[in-house]
């Protein structure tokens, strides 16, 4: 999937809320968690594998939609009570994420 067809499904998530930098930052970063969860012990020249396209997308729209609030576990304001998962990736989506290692000397 190229990068504005992952674009144009994060903007439909948020209904074309966020602006196209915000969108494309939050994909680059995604992008790079998505990496560090498959290759936990990678050399840092690994390519995120399309399989996952779909999960960097959701991790994009997570992490916009947590802007304002990246470090709170739990908010309450007027009655509505947020309380996140974690304070990073969610576990049920991180758990989606199949790390890959190798042996020694690879």
């Amino acid at each position: 999937m190229s990068t504005s067809e992952k674009r144009n499904k994060l903007m439909t998530m948020l209904d074309g809320d966020v602006s196209v930098e915000i969108a494309d930052t939050y994909l680059e970063l995604a992008e790079k968690a998505v990496i560090n969860l498959a290759f936990p012990y990678g050399k840092g020249d690994e390519v995120m594998p399309e399989k996952y396209e779909y999960e960097q997308i959701e991790i994009a729209a997570y992490f916009i939609n947590k802007m304002g609030a990246e470090g709170e576990i739990t908010h309450t304001e007027g009655g509505t009570t947020r309380t996140y998962e974690s304070a990073d990736i969610p576990v049920a989506l991180r758990a989606r994420i199949t790390p890959k290692v190798g042996g020694f000397g690879e």
